[in-house]
């Protein structure tokens, strides 16, 4: 699975928003330079978002957007569905559709559906607050030992 820019700038403006729109409201512009994301771009996203009823927008001087509740309420989850991320991991259309193979699920779906339902299950649980307060990567994992760390890639 790769995130595509929908998702990853929605919460980074949604970020951005949450940390500097605690006492009044954050316009598109000032997201858009601290952010380096095109205006054009923002401006769909939170369409999108204002839709979902996460973001509410202020006109009039001063204005701009503003989250409906509390960071702490709103999951990255609710973010990325409300931008229309896909989160599937499988390439299978519903069975209803013609499956994977042959109307029919392919022999690896299941691997794949799991794999969904393990990262929706993270991003439901990671709040936007949490982000703010970097504290999204400590929670736990699947895995029973640590990942190592990363190695440089060595051509010889």
């Amino acid at each position: 699975m790769e995130l595509n820019t929908r998702g990853r700038y929605a919460v980074m403006a949604m970020a951005d928003v949450a940390e500097n729109g605690i006492a009044a409201t954050v316009s598109l512009p000032a997201i858009a330079e601290r952010q380096h994301i095109s205006l054009a771009y923002l401006e769909q996203l939170f369409a999108l978002m204002r839709r979902a009823g996460i973001v509410e927008s202020v006109r009039g001087r001063g204005g701009g957007y503003r989250l409906t509740r509390p960071a702490a309420e709103i999951t990255i989850a609710e973010i990325m569905f409300a931008v229309g991320e896909p989160v599937e991991m499988t390439r299978c259309t519903a069975l209803e559709f013609g499956g994977c193979v042959k109307n029919a699920k392919c022999l690896t779906h299941d691997l794949w559906r799991a794999l969904s339902n393990h990262i929706i299950d993270f991003l439901e649980g990671v709040s936007l607050q949490d982000v703010i307060d970097g504290v999204a990567t400590d929670r736990p994992t699947l895995a029973t030992k640590p990942n190592p760390p990363l190695r440089e890639l060595t051509v010889e």
